[in-house]
């Protein structure tokens, strides 16, 4: 089953949405601003990237330089690249008819070439991502001389945005995607299965946004910090505990400048999968 374009803006969205709503320790939410930006800006550009992100017209480099481009025209800042950057592939992979999400996403992926390079690099350049510098092969302030994926697979080292499409989003249906749905089956609800994905994506290795902006060590350090965390919210059955443990971590990350924004894509990323699933299995089981 292929999906519309206005189910994918829909399904987007959401999961852009309860992101922004669930309580991500050293990330902006609803609970707190931080970074010098709010939840407001981010719901912003969940709204005016959704429609170049999901344009059947266009391929996924035009998709991500577009979705890149309305959001720094209405918000002045980078939101929301690595979203684009995860979610225009998984958009495209969505509106195949027939096969598996996962298995589509595979075919995107392999037909990637040296023009969605080009349109990605100019967008990297345009969102000017913090930590960004040059890099000694597929520099984006350069043309590129291969495709998006070789380009990725230069940089999955070090990126893990990148990573994800080298390896078919290993991580996405590999950590984050069983992390929702591990909460939905023992009963959680709310912002807590989001909650649940992003922690366990910041607990499971150093956040590479983090890395480019500080440093490998105290990026490391800060991934110990989040897997202590994420160990007493899994004990903390009180929800105004849980509220107040995370809480407690999101100031001392956001006084140290500490903002986990890979963790946080990777979760929008296991949301929208998570959204597009639910959706084709609610549409087969009313057929």
């Amino acid at each position: 089953m292929s999906f519309s374009r206005d189910e994918l803006r829909a399904a987007y969205e959401e999961a852009c949405r309860r992101e922004i709503e669930a309580l991500k320790p050293g990330n902006v939410h609803v609970f707190a601003d931080g970074h010098r930006m709010s939840a407001d800006q981010f719901l912003t550009s969940a709204e005016v990237s959704s429609g170049p992100l999901t344009d059947p017209g266009l391929p996924v480099g035009r998709r991500i330089l577009e979705a890149v481009r309305a959001t720094r025209k209405a918000v002045d800042t980078n939101t929301n690249l690595g979203i684009v950057l995860l979610c225009a592939p998984l958009a495209r992979a969505a509106e195949m008819a027939g096969g598996e999400l996962r298995q589509n996403l595979g075919k995107v992926l392999d037909e990637l070439d040296m023009d969605d390079a080009a349109a990605v690099f100019e967008a990297i350049v345009l969102a000017s991502p913090g930590g960004l510098g040059s890099a000694d092969a597929h520099d984006v302030r350069e043309t590129p001389k291969v495709g998006l994926v070789e380009a990725m697979r230069g940089a999955a080292g070090r990126d893990r945005i990148a990573h994800q499409y080298i390896s078919r989003y290993e991580d996405v249906f590999g950590i984050g995607l069983p992390a929702i749905e591990a909460a939905l089956t023992r009963g959680e609800s709310g912002i807590w299965p989001t909650v649940f994905a992003y922690m366990a994506f910041f607990a499971r290795f150093p956040d590479s946004h983090l890395a480019r902006k500080h440093g490998p060590e105290i990026a490391e350090s800060v991934r110990q910090e989040a897997a202590a965390v994420n160990a007493s919210l899994d004990a903390a059955g009180d929800e105004m505990a849980r509220i107040a443990l995370l809480m407690d971590f999101d100031r001392s990350l956001k006084a140290r400048d500490i903002n986990p924004g890979t963790s946080a894509d990777l979760t929008v990323a296991s949301l929208f999968v998570h959204a597009l699933r639910f959706n084709l299995h609610k549409a087969s089981v009313d057929a």
